[in-house]
């Protein structure tokens, strides 16, 4: 037999967890068709003598929905070893959209498409602009983000939905789900998403579940109320019946470290009692959103522009800062964090304090940092980034050894700013500190998390695994993989990933890129009817 690629005398992670082998694999029409001892002559022919073989590894949380559109290799993904992303995340996605309210929708999504155009109108639509441009760097699928279907029917308003508007957006998502989304997200910090009571999500899920799709929830609150947010979640994925996965989980502020022992705790005994609930996780201390998520979700309501009027008004200015000073009944960053653990990444308008935080700006400019951030985001709206240092090591290297949790970057870089280092360095930095350092995972519970797990949650079927008759999505790294992504210097890519193939197509060979073999996976429930 000839094939096209031949990877010999690597150490194969298979994906399964189970122990590594050594065997060769074979590529042919990108799949995998031989694993073990191979003869035959080949087109390509990779010595991985040394090195680990595994399964590309899956990005099950990222927000790369319109990255393709300027980076068609979605570059910091695939030196990584990614071969296919998740995107929609957050209860953001870029359909289905209403030309009425497509201007909140751009507000809304406003760090993923300033050079975007929005010209589509459905989930189907979407997918089909990102099909024109395959094939892509890496693979993509999509979840349909609640706060982009809140939005297409009620805009930016705080309120609970009508009988008919629920019923509007119980119809936009089973429409999405059979143009292709595996799945619903939900943002439930950020405005519009913030508004819905559990009721309400619990009904859309329902109609999410009756395809086989999954829940993913960024949760109500990840600080002070994290345990009812987690119990929230599970409550949605019981009285729904649909697969519940937690994102990016973590304890935020220092008075909430340790509560992940709980919280995983409720993962466990949610599935003793037959609940579905995953989590991912990514491996550092500190997150990143957008610099108006400090503010409460009340300042948000009717748009940006809104909230930019808010921003010019003293009085709104002051009734904002007393309710950031006082307020525990949403996600209160600052009081949570503090102002010197807020790191501005992306300012159109302040560009020249990236890198540094509120705190410190403040300090530079002598103003309060309260105005410091009604000035910017009356200036930015909702264009400005941030990096928040919330989080411990303990509570972090106990979700990321958790067996229930797998790996997300929730990275995006457009190009701008500061971004945070996931971006490029997610899935090398779970080996090398992880499995090699603090020695909390084996090497093939570290590859099974970031394969076989999202694909048998996601029900890719032919994906997560080196395995005969399954897609060719193949990475080889070193057993010194390096993660070189810094805060400060956020856009390195890592050492160690020596070959990526996507679907047969060998697209990286020691980081440089070659041809693209990624292409947009529609859900296996396109086009079926359900009552």
């Amino acid at each position: 037999m000839d094939y096209d690629i031949v990877i010999k005398g690597g150490i194969l992670v298979d994906g399964t967890g189970n122990p590594w082998i050594r065997a060769d694999v074979g590529v042919r029409n990108g799949k995998i068709v031989k694993v073990g001892r191979i003869e035959g002559k080949a087109d390509v022919l990779i010595r991985a003598e040394g090195m680990l073989v595994a399964p590309g590894f899956i990005d099950i949380h990222s927000h790369d929905d319109l990255i393709f559109f300027r980076d068609v290799y979605n570059k910091p993904k695939l030196l990584q070893g990614v071969t296919t992303v998740v995107m929609g995340n957050c209860g953001l996605s870029p359909a289905p959209l209403s030309r009425e309210t497509v201007d909140d929708l751009k507000a809304y999504l406003s760090i993923l498409c300033e050079d975007v155009e929005l010209n589509w109108r459905s989930y189907g639509d979407f997918l089909s602009k990102l099909e024109e441009i395959q094939p892509l760097g890496t693979n993509v699928l999509g979840l349909v983000g609640h706060g982009t279907v809140r939005i297409a029917v009620m805009g930016m308003d705080a309120r609970d939905p009508s009988e008919e508007e629920l019923e509007e957006m119980k119809e936009l998502i089973s429409l999405s789900m059979k143009e292709g989304a595996y799945g619903m997200s939900t943002g439930l910090i950020y405005p519009p998403g913030a508004y819905a009571k559990t009721e309400e999500i619990i009904e859309l899920a329902k109609v999410v579940a009756k395809f086989g799709g999954i829940y993913s929830s960024h949760i109500r609150n990840e600080g002070r109320q994290l345990i009812e947010a987690v119990s929230e979640a599970i409550r949605i994925g019981e009285e729904s019946g649909v697969p519940v996965e937690i994102s990016h989980h973590k304890a935020a502020g220092k008075k909430n470290w340790g509560k992940t022992e709980e919280t995983l705790r409720m993962i466990e005994e949610a599935r003793q009692r037959g609940i579905e609930v995953t989590a991912d996780a990514y491996p550092y201390s500190a997150g990143s959103t957008y610099l108006a998520a400090l503010l409460p979700p009340w300042a948000h309501e009717g748009g940006v522009e809104k909230l930019i009027e808010r921003m010019k008004s003293r009085e709104e200015r002051e009734k904002i800062r007393k309710a950031m000073e006082e307020g525990e009944e949403w996600e209160n960053m600052v009081r949570e964090t503090g102002w010197d653990r807020v790191v501005l990444s992306y300012s159109p308008s302040f560009s020249e304090f990236e890198g540094k935080s509120l705190f410190e700006i403040s300090k530079q400019l002598e103003t309060d940092p309260y105005d410091l951030l009604f000035s910017i985001l009356e200036k930015d709206g909702t264009n400005s980034m941030i990096i928040i240092h919330s989080m411990s090591e303990e509570d972090v290297t106990r979700v990321i050894s958790h067996p229930y949790v797998m790996i997300g970057t929730d990275g995006l870089d457009i190009g701008v700013g500061k971004p945070h280092p996931r971006t490029y360095g997610t899935f090398p930095r779970v080996i090398r500190r992880f499995v090699r350092e603090k020695r909390v995972l084996t090497i093939e519970e570290a590859i099974r998390k970031m394969t076989s797990m999202p694909a048998h949650k996601l029900g890719l079927k032919q994906k997560g695994l080196i395995r005969e008759g399954y897609d060719a999505d193949i990475v080889v790294l070193s057993q010194n993989i390096l993660d070189q992504a810094t805060y400060s210097n956020p856009r390195v890519p890592p050492k160690g990933i020596e070959f990526v193939i996507v679907n047969g197509v060998l697209s990286v060979e020691r980081g440089k890129l070659l041809e693209r073999g990624g292409r947009v996976l529609w859900s296996r429930w396109i086009g079926l009817s359900y009552a």
